[in-house]
């Protein structure tokens, strides 16, 4: 259900009865979806076909993220909606292998006229590949698309199944600073009640080896709401990953989506929520160790030394080259991917595709984003995070206010969620704990209508 408030009708904002009203119903559901690209990237639609290399030639970004995708994994998790496919079958990643160097070797020319600052190989799970495939990726992006190393911020997604001693040196040769590990949690029934085939001792002795490489960044995820949980349970959780001291915590609310297995009616315990009791918790505790909150999920300390400059991770900027099936990239005006898909049959189908190709130089599936998704965007990615929106940086870059041309976010200052300090639009801590919400309150009409009609399966 969307919040959004007709912006040339705001008598709302004088009336403090309806702004509570406004208020409790946009808080009565805190984790409606989780938006974390703007326009979603079930918006996506054919487009006319467009040539990479004019589309990329005006893009105004001055340096690039160069994105992996590899859409393979272990099982898939009962939470789980990713572009991915469980498949262990090693001639098949090398086959997967072989056309992402090919896409590679027709992308670069257009891109090698500005520098790579961030690299991320993510996924499904990259170091399910077996360690020769592995270093191929690393060979593609320094060999092929021209990466420096030694200037560039590194990030690697693993699971504590597949992190080997082989993996993890070559993570380290190829001066990788920044290694994610999905744990969720490290109680067994809470990972079975998801679907997860791990056992805490798999997780102990994955983290434990990853310590031993001293990569600059070691990040954490663990989910809170799962079926059975608790909050002693979700604490526990909580308190061992902070004992192996990651430099990142990510905590995310389980969410219940279309064509994943966990359904809606396993989150809620006698009737009740308590993902927002268990958020509030874990900030406490985070907070108190010593850590700074960057978004509803992100919590960090300082990272160690590497010899670099480390950036930020954050995988939804503009000049986003994304190489592999399901990868997407971001100019300024145009989104584009391969198709996306669930559905096991679908999403095997669009992989088989993408590696039989011989020709990766078009984009035929996106987003043209209009003035309004490019001002939408510009908004939520910074008003979702705690630097808060700046509001000479949109009067720079649009020309305009943005409280003039969305209204509307007076709203969230009339309510305590949001507060204006020195030219920043930033949300309070009330706020922040209800951004998914907020981020879906501001979607565009015309953008929900594409994500409610698209088909997953």
């Amino acid at each position: 259900m969307s919040h959004t408030v007709d912006s040339n009708d705001l008598n709302i904002l004088h009336n403090p009865q309806a702004l509570r009203s406004w208020k409790d119903g946009l808080t009565a559901e805190p984790y409606r979806s989780y938006l974390y690209a703007y326009p979603h990237k079930t918006a996506y639609r054919a487009l006319a076909s467009k040539l990479l290399s004019e589309l990329w030639s005006q893009e105004m970004a001055d340096t690039y993220f160069l994105y992996m995708h590899i859409p393979f994994c272990g099982a898939r998790c009962g939470f789980c909606n990713l572009f991915t496919l469980p498949d262990k079958r090693a001639d098949v990643h090398a086959e997967y292998v072989d056309a992402l160097e090919r896409q590679a070797a027709q992308w670069a020319p257009f891109i090698q006229k500005k520098p790579v600052a961030r690299f991320a190989i993510g996924g499904g799970t990259p170091t399910l590949l077996e360690p020769v495939q592995l270093a191929r990726l690393f060979h593609i992006a320094q060999d092929v698309i021209g990466l420096d190393p030694a200037q560039v911020s590194i990030s690697v997604e693993t699971s504590p199944e597949t992190v080997t001693a082989e993996r993890l040196a070559i993570l380290q040769s190829r001066q990788v600073d920044r290694v994610s590990m999905g744990i969720q949690s490290f109680i067994s029934s809470e990972a079975e009640a998801i679907y997860r085939p791990q056992k805490p001792q798999e997780v102990e002795r994955a983290l434990e080896q990853l310590k031993q490489y001293r990569f600059p960044i070691l990040n954490l995820d663990l989910i809170y709401g799962l079926p059975g949980q608790t909050m002693a349970s979700w604490l526990y959780s909580l308190d061992k990953a902070l004992s192996y001291e990651p430099e990142e915590i990510f905590i995310y609310p389980l969410y219940t989506r279309e064509h994943t297995i966990v359904k809606p009616e396993q989150i809620r315990q006698s009737g009740e929520d308590h993902r927002v009791s268990f958020y509030r918790a874990a900030r406490e505790r985070l907070l108190a160790q010593g850590y700074t909150q960057y978004s509803m999920r992100r919590f960090a300390k300082a990272a160690a030394g590497s010899g670099k400059k480390l950036l930020p991770y954050s995988c939804q900027e503009e000049g986003m080259i994304g190489l592999g099936c399901g990868a997407r990239s971001y100019t300024r005006n145009v989104h584009y991917s391969s198709r996306y898909s669930v559905g096991r049959a679908a999403t095997a189908s669009i992989i088989a595709d993408y590696v039989a190709a011989a020709d990766y130089s078009h984009a035929d599936y996106g987003l043209v984003l209009s003035k309004d998704d490019q001002q939408r965007r510009f908004i939520l990615k910074a008003l979702l995070h705690m630097e808060g929106l700046a509001l000479s940086s949109y009067l720079e870059r649009f020309a305009a206010s943005a409280l003039v041309d969305y209204p509307e976010l007076n709203l969230l200052l009339h309510t305590d969620l949001a507060v204006i300090e020195h030219d920043v639009l930033r949300l309070t801590d009330e706020g922040l704990m209800y951004s998914d919400a907020i981020g879906d309150w501001f979607i565009s009409p015309d953008i929900r209508a594409l994500m409610e009609s698209c088909d997953l399966a």
